[in-house]
C-alpha cells in the first residue's frame, strides 16, 4: 500500500491561544516571540508524544527497585532549525529534546521566482539510518524551502520516516508537493491557511516573522 503524508493539526487550547496572539497584528514584538517560542514547545510536545526511542530498565529507589523507562541515550536525535525564525521554534522545543544535537540550515527564498538559495548549511556529511530528526520551520508556504532541506537530510543518509516536521503555518500547496515528494513524513502544525499570493506570502499567515520576532 502506497504511503500517505501524516499532517497533524493537534487539538490543544494552548496551541490555539498562542496561535491567536501571533495571529494578531496589534500584539507587540515581545508577545509576539514568546507565542511562537510557546508554539515550538507545544507542538514540539505533540510530536514526540510516541516518537523517542525507549528503553525498559531498572532503577534501585531508597526502600526497592521499579521498573522505569527512559529515553535512549544510543539513538542520536538532531534538531533542524531554519534561520533566522526557526530558532524562535528551537527557544521552546530546546527543553523537550535535551539529547538532541542542533545542526543550523540558513535558506532565502527570491520573491520573484521563488527559487530557494543556501547561504548556511551545518548539516553533518552523514546521518544514520536511526538518526531521529526535528525540522523547526515556522510557515510551509510554497513549499520549495522544506523540500530542500528534506532533499539535503536525505542526500545524508537520513530516513525520512523517522523525521518531525514542526511548523505553525502550513498551506495545501505546500503539503501536496510533500505527499508526492516525501509521503512518508509526519508534519505537526499549528494551523493550515488557504491562500499563498504570486510572492509567496502566506494569507492570512503571521506577517514577517523575523520582523515581528527580532526586532529587524
Amino acid at each position: 500500500m502506497d504511503s500517505q503524508l501524516r499532517v497533524y493539526v493537534p487539538d490543544h487550547p494552548l496551541i490555539k491561544h498562542w496561535l491567536g496572539i501571533a495571529r494578531d497584528i496589534n500584539t507587540p514584538d515581545i508577545l509576539f516571540k514568546t507565542a511562537i517560542v510557546e508554539l515550538g514547545r507545544w507542538l514540539t510536545y505533540e510530536a514526540t508524544r510516541y516518537w523517542f526511542p525507549m528503553i525498559e530498565t531498572t532503577a534501585q529507589g531508597t526502600i526497592s527497585s521499579s521498573p522505569i523507562a527512559l529515553i535512549n541515550p544510543e539513538i542520536p536525535i538532531a534538531v533542524i532549525p531554519t534561520l533566522c525564525t526557526g530558532l524562535v521554534l528551537l527557544e521552546g522545543a530546546q527543553d523537550l529534546l535535551p539529547l538532541a544535537k542542533i545542526y543550523h540550515l540558513g535558506l532565502e527564498q527570491n520573491s520573484s521566482n521563488l527559487e530557494v538559495t543556501c547561504y548556511l548549511n551545518k548539516l553533518p556529511q552523514k546521518f544514520t539510518k536511526t538518526t531521529q530528526i526535528v525540522i523547526l520551520d515556522p510557515i510551509l508556504g510554497t513549499g520549495e524551502q522544506i523540500t530542500r532541506i528534506l532533499s539535503e537530510i536525505a542526500q545524508r543518509g537520513a530516513d525520512l520516516a523517522l523525521v518531525r516536521i514542526i511548523c505553525v503555518i502550513a498551506t495545501p500547496q505546500a503539503l501536496q508537493k510533500l505527499n508526492l515528494q516525501y509521503p512518508m513524513l509526519s508534519i505537526y502544525t499549528a494551523t493550515i491557511d488557504e491562500k499563498i499570493d504570486d510572492k509567496g506570502n502566506v494569507i492570512p499567515g503571521l506577517g514577517n516573522i523575523e520582523k515581528r520576532a527580532f526586532g529587524n
